[in-house]
């Protein structure tokens, strides 16, 4: 079995150059990559991550 890699909201924050705000409205609306929520953590799988990106590129060529 492989382990999936989640990141926490600070993780995706500094990835995107954002902050656990904008990604809190995010879910709020129901917006942004999907989440998971244990009690009161809440938790992104990379391959949900890379995906919501893959979804949101425009422009260029694709390779």
């Amino acid at each position: 079995m492989t382990a999936q890699q989640h990141l926490t909201p600070a993780d995706l924050a500094k990835r995107w150059k954002s902050s656990t705000q904008t990604l809190a409205n995010m879910r709020c609306r129901e917006q942004g990559p999907r989440w998971i929520k244990c009690g009161r953590l809440v938790r992104y799988r990379l391959a949900d991550i890379e995906a919501y990106e893959e979804a949101q590129a425009h422009g260029g060529a694709a390779a």
